[in-house]
């Protein structure tokens, strides 16, 4: 009997999960404050007072993962690099793996508590081996939030554990979780496991069960982070993808966590079931070409910096698109790529609807005297373009 009590509450779970057909005013009654985004257009498909300042709980951690990718990615950390573990990180209280003062774990699986298993004392010694300290590393984290926009958060520690002046709101969260997906990829590998193990090994492996329940149950969900405390209520940062389309939705100070679910899950059906994305030009696409008599080879290719989508409702026709190449006058050189050269405008039915930066994909050089010469006493002897 116990056991079909159980299958039936977990058939009445995912039909809750799985339910599309709501009002937009019904995505979220429980949660204090939502949004939810498309990631490549950024934008806002559904809000509800996702300005305001509210304690994230563990959604926190969502920037001490970007931070400790960012290392890793810069060759300050390994994956294999054997942490030890400091007397504070080890004597955080909560969710933990239960680290003991001087243990050595490696940044994987280190990485991997936190990421799966939302575990305050794996996060505080990965901030300390990036940082030295954690309040360096919080202030790290401050300094990312600003560059990232986040206007409306402060963070106090890396666990997210209660603090009154520790707050964000829904949009930052939004805007954290589209940068941690699309600067760092590889997140998913971690946030996509619904369990793993820690000190496998060993005498006392350690079970590490994935606290994002939708990874298992909605269509396309593969991060990203949960939260709770009785301060902040139930919260998540979650993100799918199912065709060219990603989307980020977040949940704030909801009342149970079965509701928090049920409202991020609708969020992102809501999503795929309302809008479409239509890809135009990839980053790294040539738009163009410049001419001028001071480069080797007298001409460079203008590729965009970002990629170029149309976001539109399910029901509305695209119409007419146009483009337009707008180049800077003057040209410094040399030129390296992500140095900004001019934009591209896009227009979908007249109206303009993105600005995107313009680059190179290689140095542009300045050509030598002796080659400048040769090419212009040709022009004069022999004409040409």
């Amino acid at each position: 009997m116990k056991k079909l009590i159980a299958a039936v509450m977990v058939m009445v779970v995912l039909m809750g999960y799985l339910t599309p057909v709501v009002s937009a005013e019904a995505l979220v009654e429980s949660g204090k404050s939502a949004v939810l985004i498309e990631v490549e257009t950024g934008r806002i498909l559904y809000e509800k007072n996702h300005h305001d300042p509210l304690e994230p709980a563990s959604m926190t951690k969502m920037m001490p993962m970007y931070l400790i990718l960012e290392a890793i990615s810069d060759g300050r950390l390994t994956w294999d690099q054997a942490v030890i573990v400091s007397d504070h990180a080890a004597s955080l209280g909560g969710t933990q793996i239960y680290l003991e003062p001087g243990e050595q774990m490696s940044v994987r699986d280190l990485f991997a508590s936190v990421a799966i298993a939302s575990a305050n004392d794996a996060v505080t010694a990965l901030g300390e081996a990036v940082s030295g300290s954690e309040a360096a590393f919080v202030e790290l984290m401050n300094e990312r939030a600003s560059e990232f926009g986040m206007t409306n958060t402060v963070f106090k520690n890396p666990t997210g554990l209660p603090h009154d002046a520790h707050v964000t709101t829904a949009y930052d969260m939004a805007l954290l979780g589209k940068r941690l997906i699309l600067d760092f990829p590889e997140v998913t590998e971690f946030t996509t496991l619904y369990e793993d193990y820690v000190r496998e090994n060993s005498d006392e492996p350690f079970w590490l069960v994935n606290t994002n329940k939708l990874v298992r149950y909605v269509e396309g969900v593969d991060g990203l982070k949960t939260g709770f405390t009785a301060a902040a209520g139930y919260c998540l940062t979650a993100t799918a993808k199912r065709g060219d389309m990603r989307v980020v939705a977040v949940v704030m100070g909801a009342q149970r966590s079965e509701l928090r679910n049920l409202e991020v899950a609708r969020l992102i059906e809501h999503a795929f079931s309302q809008y479409e994305l239509h890809p135009r030009l990839a980053a790294g696409s040539v738009v163009g070409t410049r001419h001028h008599i001071l480069v080797e080879g007298r001409q460079f290719d203008v590729v965009t910096t970002v990629p170029i989508s149309v976001l539109t409702d399910v029901s509305t026709h695209l119409g007419e698109e146009t483009q337009e190449l707008q180049l800077n006058e003057g040209i410094n050189l040399p030129i390296q790529p992500g140095d900004v050269i001019g934009q591209l405008l896009y227009y979908v039915n007249g109206d303009l609807y993105q600005t995107v930066d313009l680059t190179v994909v290689e140095p542009v050089e300045r050509t030598t005297f002796v080659a400048l010469w040769t090419y212009t006493l040709g022009q004069l002897l022999f004409g040409g373009h």
